[in-house]
This record gives structure tokens, C-alpha cells and sequence, in this order.
């Protein structure tokens, strides 16, 4: 393998777990990420911060969005992704897409979300806070090496199931993802 291929594929590993991105390729029309929430409707009516919890998860879901537009072009500039993230969380995903264009790489293909929820909500917090589980299914991610114009091969020791928490305060335009921290130890 030859060091470009492996700085390449250090870079992908590094995506997938420290921020699990997604892409697809050369479509111009992005494929929105899917969360399916855990709580059927019936049971969301009977809690009384159901109303705050599913904004949670529209500023989760918007992230996502976003985060999938940087990812297939391997740069932040044309997303709004700086409306859903805090600059420390914002510094981090331009790190890594700095990292992207630097081995040559961008995302391709689906990341799919299952059993997303809000686990905790702190509504009386002086900033109130939020906290979001999420299960990954990277198993139809591929990462694009646009120098090689091949898709590089996941690590075979690479979970495609894993869980993934999100924290999130409230600002006053709305919810704002603060950290996001996947465990590729934690399969789901």
C-alpha cells in the first residue's frame, strides 16, 4: 500500500469514528438523512417536553444535512452548517475536512440513523441542555479517493453499526449541536 493509500485511508478511519460523516459521490441532489425516532407519537403527546425534544432532534437532523453537503465535497463553504453547530464543534468538522482535501478524499454513499432520541433534557439548566443518542449504520459509506478516482476499502476491523451522542444547549435562535462524540466500541 502506498503512503499516499494510507494516509488516504488513516483519514477515512479517522472520519468514520471521530465524526461519522456522510456523502454520495456525484449526485446533485443530497440524499437527508432518515432519523427514526425510538418513541412512538402516542407516548411523545403524554410528555411535556415533547414539543422541545423533537426541536432537539430538527437541529440534529438539519446538522446532519449539512455536515452530508461538506463531507461529499469535502469542504464546509456553500452548507449553513455554522447555524447548527458551535464554533468549537464547527472548528472540529473543518479540521477534518481539512484533513479530506488534504489526502484527496470525500464521502460517498448513505449514513443511516436509527433509534435516534433525546435521552436527557434540561429545560431548567441557565442554558438548557439536551442530550441525543443515535445509532450509525455506515454501511453504505464509502470513501472517495478523488486523486486515485477509486473508493477506498473500510478497515475490516471498521464497525458499521455504532452509537453516537450528541449534546446540544438551547440559544436563542434555537437548539445549536455543542459536541458530537461517536463510539465505535458501542455497536447498536
Amino acid at each position: 500500500m502506498t503512503t499516499r493509500h494510507r494516509a488516504g485511508l488513516c483519514a477515512a478511519v479517522t472520519l468514520v469514528l471521530a465524526l461519522t460523516g456522510c456523502g454520495g459521490g456525484d449526485d446533485p441532489k443530497p440524499v437527508l438523512p432518515t432519523l427514526k425516532a425510538s418513541s412512538p407519537a402516542a407516548s411523545a403527546s403524554a410528555d411535556p417536553d415533547a414539543e422541545e425534544k423533537k426541536a432537539v432532534l430538527a437541529s440534529y437532523t438539519a446538522m446532519w444535512t449539512e455536515r452530508m453537503k461538506a463531507y461529499r465535497k469535502a469542504e464546509a463553504k456553500g452548507t449553513d452548517l455554522e447555524k447548527y453547530v458551535t464554533a468549537e464543534a464547527l472548528g472540529q468538522f473543518r479540521n477534518d475536512l481539512d484533513r479530506m482535501r488534504t489526502t484527496g478524499t470525500v464521502v460517498r454513499g448513505d449514513l443511516a440513523h436509527d433509534d435516534t432520541k433525546v435521552t436527557a433534557l434540561d429545560m431548567d439548566a441557565q442554558t438548557p441542555t439536551a442530550t441525543v443518542q443515535d445509532c450509525m449504520d455506515i454501511s453504505k459509506w464509502q470513501t472517495y479517493s478523488t486523486k486515485e478516482n477509486q473508493v477506498l476499502p473500510m478497515p475490516s476491523n471498521q464497525p458499521l453499526r455504532y452509537v453516537a451522542t450528541a449534546e446540544a444547549q438551547k440559544w436563542e435562535d434555537g437548539w445549536i449541536i455543542t459536541t458530537f462524540t461517536p463510539d465505535g466500541a458501542k455497536s447498536c
